[in-house]
Formats: C-alpha cells, structure tokens, sequence
C-alpha cells in the first residue's frame, strides 16, 4: 500500500512538473495581469455554453473543476467561488449574467452573455467581461475559425485582439435555441452566499500557469473585439449591473499601480550630435537619439528591454 503511494505521489508530481515546463515555452509572465480575470476564461465560458442544453446546465459546467473555466476566489478564503446564472429577457434579448456572491450583503457579476435573435433562424452572441474583474471591459465572441495568429499587442492570457473575424451564427447551438423555446421560462440561479447545490465541492484555486496550459485550447475558436454588435442585449444588461465594492476598490488599486495598459518604460534618452563636412563641401550635423527602456509586465516584472534609436541630419551650406 505504501509503495503505491508513493507511485502516485511521483506520478503526480511529475504531471505537474510537465504542466509547468509546458506552460513556460508559451507563456511570457506578463501576460498575467495580476487581475481576477487571470482565473476566468470567458472563451472557456463561451465554449461551455455552447455544449450547455439550458442556462441552468450551464452553471453546471462552471462550476465543474475539471472544465477549468472557473478558477476564482474573489473573497479571498482559499477555495474557489460559486459562480451563479441570471438570465434577463426583454424581447428578442437575453443578458445572461455570470455573477460571485461574495459576501452576504455583495455580489460581483464576472460576465455576461448578450445574445440577440436577428432572423427566424439566426442569433448572435458575445460574453463582455466585467471591468472590476478585467480591470476594463473585454468583448469576446464565438468565431469559425479554426486558428488565427495572435495580435501580441493586447495582453492577458485571454486576450488575443483578431479584428478579421467573422461574426458566427449561433441559433444552432442548443442553449440558445433552448432560451428561445415557447416553454422557457427566465433561468434564475436559486443559490446564494452559503447556500450552494449538493453536488458542488468547492475546491483550491490553481496556479495560474498551471491552468493557463487547460484553458489555452479555448482559444481558438474565440476573438476579441471592440465593439459591441449585441446592442439592445447590452443595453437591458447595462442598468443591472451588479459590483462589489471590496472587488472594485482591490482591481482600481492594481490597475492604478501598472498603469491602465499595463507598461512602464523606465531609462534614459541619450542624444549625441555629430558634424561630418560631406564631399561637396556643406557641413552635415548628424544627431543620434538612443532610448534604452525596460518594459513593466502587468503583473509588475520587467517582461524585457528596448532600444531605440533615432538618427536625424542636418545640412549646412558651403563655408
């Protein structure tokens, strides 16, 4: 019995050590940025939803462990959060709203699905996530393609910006055509703070490189964007938003202290002017400007070193 334990326990420890190692061929540190968004995929949330029958099976899979989607612990008490599902409907629009009970007295919405019908047969979708958990709004949604190469230059490990996406119909997907049923009646989560389903067992956050290697296949079938094609469904949303002031207050303080894009560039700009009479006899001043800077991850290392330089001339006449 004892010799089988120990097996397992190198089995297990060996799994990890292959996570980590696999994890740090891909990932650059700063793309962690220190935010709560670090431990909630909202491409996994899209991919769940689109395996989901109802928005009450979908709080299911959020709150499974093995889906890896929901790694939060906004309360801070060492076990991951309960994530909830509240549908709200007004006409051919559902704001469906991922939210935490943080406290008996607070919640903080996480995300929210927008979904809107366009046609007897066609609907779009998007999940926007919370800016007190991103430290600003982040818009995803579904796309057909299978890979694209990332945009490196929009961080987080969620977050890859793919402005040539195209806009993926999702009136086939069986949640949505479930939440457009003559029989559906509105999906409100009936737990709370402390009172959770039987079946939920809370369990330890993850690491997040860790995680990173189980939510990063997510990815590929998911853009980020800037606009927000849901409007109406953003609109019913908007007024119901639900924040936390203890979350709020502890993202604003992260984000204030990286700065809202998360990059400081520390150094010094060295100039050195230069004269060199040419072979037409006119003077020629040639200035060189180099900036060694170092760039501040989001989650405060230094992710690298720049330089730049930059050369201007300038012409005299004969003397």
């Amino acid at each position: 019995m004892k010799t089988h334990f120990i097996a397992g326990l190198l089995c297990t420890g060996a799994m990890l050590l292959f996570s980590f190692s696999a994890v740090g061929q891909d990932v650059d540190p700063a793309d962690s940025t220190g935010l709560p968004g670090d431990h909630f995929s909202l491409e996994g949330a899209i991919d769940l939803f689109k395996k989901a029958e109802s928005p009450e099976a979908f709080e299911k899979l959020l709150n499974t462990e093995k889906n890896y989607v929901n790694n939060l612990d906004l309360n801070e008490d060492g076990e991951i959060d309960y994530i909830r599902v509240i549908d709200n409907v007004e006409g051919n629009s559902h704001a469906i709203v991922l939210q935490v009970p943080v406290s008996e007295t607070e919640s903080q919405d996480i995300a929210v699905i927008e979904i809107e019908k366009k046609g007897d047969e066609e609907a779009i979708l998007q999940i926007v996530g919370d800016e007190d958990i991103y430290g600003e709004q982040i818009i995803v949604e579904p796309t057909e393609e299978d890979e694209i190469k990332p945009n490196k230059g929009r961080g987080g490990p969620a977050v890859d910006l793919r402005p040539d996406a195209i806009v993926v119909n999702v009136w086939l997907w069986p949640g949505v055509r479930y939440v457009y049923g003559p029989r559906y009646t509105r999906w409100v989560s009936p737990w709370r703070w402390r009172y959770y389903p039987a079946w939920w067992r809370p369990w330890h956050p993850y690491p997040w490189r860790y995680r990173y290697v189980h939510v990063a296949p997510f990815r590929r079938h998911c853009t980020v964007v800037t606009t927000h094609r849901v409007v109406h469904a953003h609109g019913v949303y908007a007024p119901r938003r639900t924040s936390s002031t203890v979350v709020h207050s502890r993202t604003t303080t992260v984000v204030a202290a990286r700065g809202k894009h998360g990059t400081t560039v520390v150094g010094k700009k060295t100039t050195t002017s230069t004269k060199v009479r040419g072979r037409n006899g006119n003077t020629v001043t040639r200035e060189k400007t180099t900036t060694k800077a170092a760039r501040q991850g989001r989650n405060g290392n230094v992710a690298g070193k720049k330089s730049t330089t930059k050369t201007t001339t300038r012409r005299r006449g004969r003397q």
